[in-house]
């Protein structure tokens, strides 16, 4: 696994910022290389985003992963909600990621972004198989499936219940952009790693039900 690829697929998921437009093409540079499918999910994420500005592209981000968010980009929290398993990731995260000396910066440990960084810098192997085939990639295939119509509309269906509103989302295919980019994540890690795709299962949410959850204790 090459550590230029998953540093490129983080920044990608991360806040955009300057440069962010060559973030993208070198992730698609470094998928063009083994991972087709990948970069052609990458291409299809580029084509979504609002074009020359910036401040569009931050709320489109802010908007899918923050505030009233499609999904989280914490694997734990995806896993697990607030439950005490995900405790014990974040403190088991934390030691690896300073034994790599990766600087998670203002994310948590379980943070994809971080934990994508984190992957090829692991100096345990058997740790790292063990690592994306239980939790991280299984959390991204989750993260994938959030942005389903019907998962859309039960999170919808929740803010305005438990909030009275919902804010205005991107429009039309914007709205699914970042599907494409943790798309690309899903193919190459199931492609470094081995891993077979599972069969399609209808399961309810976990990360619509651990927001309702939240907002339950909340109201």
């Amino acid at each position: 696994m090459r550590a230029a690829l998953y540093d490129a697929l983080g920044a990608v998921l991360g806040h955009p910022g300057p440069g962010y437009s060559d973030d993208i093409a070198r992730a698609i540079a470094l998928c063009e290389d083994g991972y087709p499918e990948a970069a052609a999910a990458l291409r299809e994420f580029s084509r979504l985003l609002p074009e020359g500005d910036p401040l569009a592209l931050a709320e489109l981000h802010t908007r899918t992963f923050d505030v009233q968010p499609v999904t989280s980009l914490d694997v734990g929290y995806t896993l697990f909600g607030e439950d005490y398993k995900r405790g014990a990731l974040l403190a088991n995260l934390s030691r690896e990621h300073a034994d790599a000396g990766n600087d998670c910066g203002l994310e948590l440990a379980d943070h994809l972004t971080n934990v994508l960084r984190l992957l090829p810098r692991m100096a345990d192997a058997a740790i790292r198989q063990e690592l994306v085939a239980v939790l991280v990639e299984p959390a991204v295939r989750e993260m994938v499936r959030e942005f389903e119509p019907p998962n859309l509309v039960k999170k919808e269906e929740l803010y305005r219940k438990h909030l009275k509103t919902v804010l205005a989302t991107a429009p039309g295919e914007q709205r699914l952009a970042y599907r494409h980019a943790l798309l690309a994540v899903k193919i190459v890690l199931q492609r470094d790693f081995s891993l077979r795709a599972p069969l399609p299962v209808v399961t309810e949410s976990k990360f619509t039900s651990a927001v309702g959850a939240e907002l339950g204790i909340e109201a």
